[in-house]
């Protein structure tokens, strides 16, 4: 969650509440501008450039509280998207006409860290086929690699999967999730 005052130094709080916006982690982080300025304009552009929730610091204590509860459940379901488990299963990549086969390191609903013998250039989409279950078949969709880490670790972000494929990851994912 972010809170931002309208009004602040440059840069100013509908500034940042775009920047929030366009950058793919946070497109869907809760942000709360604050102002005084009560003015049906500035909550227009306010929620324009991105705002959730526009705050004034006239509302009273019991709105800001039910604020905070109405933005629990994005906030949980953002914590549960980006939670890391630790996994260790076979993983199998391929950009263009290379291949490659790793293990992953830890698993979310929205990437995989994967540790191999070497690793692809950083933005190259990947196929990803995961066998997270010897019971299962694996979990098959596509990615981008977003990092790399020691020369033998990329983290792919899942760009994607299809409705199946990630209804699979999740019903995989979500009890571990739960239990820690």
């Amino acid at each position: 969650m972010v809170f931002l005052d309208l009004h602040m130094a440059a840069p100013d709080g509908i500034e940042l509440a775009r920047q929030v916006r366009v950058s793919r982690w946070n497109r869907t982080t809760p942000i709360v501008l604050i102002s005084d300025d009560q003015r049906p304009s500035a909550m227009s552009v306010g929620f324009e450039a991105g705002a959730s929730f526009f705050f004034t610091s006239q509302s009273t204590r019991i709105v800001l509280l039910k604020l905070l509860r109405a933005t629990q459940g994005p906030a949980e379901q953002e914590r549960r998207r980006t939670r890391r488990i630790a996994i260790q299963s076979k993983v199998r990549l391929r950009y263009r006409a290379d291949e490659l086969e790793g293990e992953t390191v830890d698993v979310s609903l929205s990437g995989v860290l994967v540790k191999a013998h070497r690793t692809f250039p950083i933005g190259a989409p990947v196929n990803v086929a995961m066998q997270l279950s010897p019971r299962a078949r694996p979990v098959v969709g596509v990615g981008s690699v977003a990092r790399v880490l020691g020369g033998n670790q990329m983290g792919i972000q899942l760009d994607q999967l299809s409705a199946g494929e990630s209804e699979r990851l999740q019903e995989f994912l979500l009890p571990l999730i739960s239990s820690e």
